[in-house]
């Protein structure tokens, strides 16, 4: 049987009913959980629904009625990675661009459904695109922090579709404490990384995983990691799953992240339960770049309690990764390549056998950050090649070779 959700301190156990919207505990302010679910029902999969709203009666919205634009239910593609078959979760093409649709659709629904009608978000650019997608489709007004420094068509993909977007100076972490002040003059903080109706939509990943390998769980499972909500996502909807005696283990979870900005990974390879302070510097992986990590214990847990880990990648491993996906025919963003540049470390190290199967979470579109790639000399040089030209009857003139 589905428990049904209440707001969790872990740190002081004390629980709150979800009929008033939280985003930190009354007691210590700090972030909060959802107590779990305790199981899975597969009869209560909607299975008419291609989205993830099949799984809505194990998403405890209760009244809530859902918001969609078509999220989840992704491809899971068969390919290969580095000479070996690999299973793509392309989750990359979701309607606003990248997997955090995932957690927003399930998050805004509620919100929507206890009546919150605006919305403070902040967001390196993927989180505030999902929360301005789902905020102009339900009626919903949205605030947007976001770096001055986002992609610009990240920025723009907000603005057009009527959020309010606040650009501030400086690194991610600045965004984050501006929007926490300004949550002080009423507006409903929404942020993904830290309400937690944003997990609940994240735990799908694993049941659509479950459904389209027929049932069982992969043996690893790898994603970029910024603030972890796939990680969690994972974590959550597997455990689940096993609860429900649908599959025998949690998969092995690998969280990347850009070593440039790597807070989990500064305290998972320090062995530290706390944060540990980092330099944090810009990363062509802009969507998982931060300073501070939120839910430390939890993202350590999962990896850790799976079997999978956190590892670290560098710039150059994350554009050579990006190339090859392109190559391959996934037009991704450079946040998703450094997901398969962990890849390659595992498998080059053997952490990952050769008959153990894997996927590779794809989160983002590349068309969110043209600009980036072209920087990072991932597009070819066409400056060499003649150019065309049109002549007077409209038709395109071929140059001779």
């Amino acid at each position: 049987m589905i428990a049904p959700a209440r707001y969790l301190n872990p740190r002081t156990g004390a629980a709150w009913p979800t009929d008033q919207p939280l985003w930190r505990a009354p007691d210590d302010g700090g972030y909060v959980n959802l107590t779990a679910a305790g199981g899975f029902d597969p009869a209560a999969i909607d299975r008419g629904q291609a989205t993830l709203w099949r799984y809505g009666a194990m998403l405890r919205l209760e009244a809530a009625a859902p918001i969609s634009l078509g999220e989840g239910w992704t491809p899971l593609l068969d390919g290969a990675w580095n000479g070996r078959p690999v299973a793509f979760k392309c989750d990359h093409m979701m309607p606003s661009g990248s997997f955090k649709d995932r957690g927003v659709a399930v998050m805004m629904a509620y919100l929507r459904g206890r009546g919150v009608t605006a919305v403070l978000e902040d967001s390196s650019g993927n989180a505030g695109s999902s929360v301005a997608t789902y905020a102009a489709a339900s009626g919903m007004t949205a605030t947007i922090f976001a770096p001055a420094a986002a992609p610009p068509a990240k920025l723009a993909q907000m603005q057009a579709l009527g959020a309010d977007v606040r650009a501030i100076p400086g690194p991610r972490q600045n965004a984050a404490d501006a929007a926490l002040a300004e949550a002080a003059n009423g507006v409903f903080y929404a942020g993904h990384n830290i309400q937690p109706f944003f997990l609940e939509g994240c735990k799908t990943l694993a049941f659509e995983l479950w459904e389209q390998l027929g049932g069982n769980a992969p043996d690893h499972v790898v994603v970029a990691c910024g603030q972890g909500g796939n990680v969690m996502g994972l974590d959550i909807g597997f455990r689940e799953l096993l609860a429900a005696g649908l599959v025998e283990r949690v998969p092995a979870i690998h969280g990347v992240q850009a070593r440039r900005a790597a807070p989990y990974l500064a305290a998972w390879e320090a062995g530290s339960a706390a944060p540990v302070p980092i330099d944090a510097q810009p990363s062509i992986a802009d969507g998982i770049t931060s300073a501070k990590p939120v839910r430390l214990t939890e993202v350590m847990a999962a990896c850790r309690e799976s079997g999978g880990g956190l590892l670290g990648v560098t710039e150059p491993e994350i554009i050579a990764a990006m190339r090859a996906l392109h190559r391959s025919g996934y037009f991704v963003e450079p946040t998703t390549a450094a997901g398969a540049a962990g890849l390659t470390q595992l498998l080059a190290s053997g952490r990952i056998g050769a008959a153990e199967s894997v996927v590779l979470v794809l989160t983002g579109t590349g068309l969110k950050a043209v600009d980036a790639i072209r920087n990072a000399g991932a597009l070819p040089d066409q400056t060499k090649k003649p150019a065309l030209a049109c002549r007077e009857d409209g038709l395109i003139q071929l140059p001779i070779q």
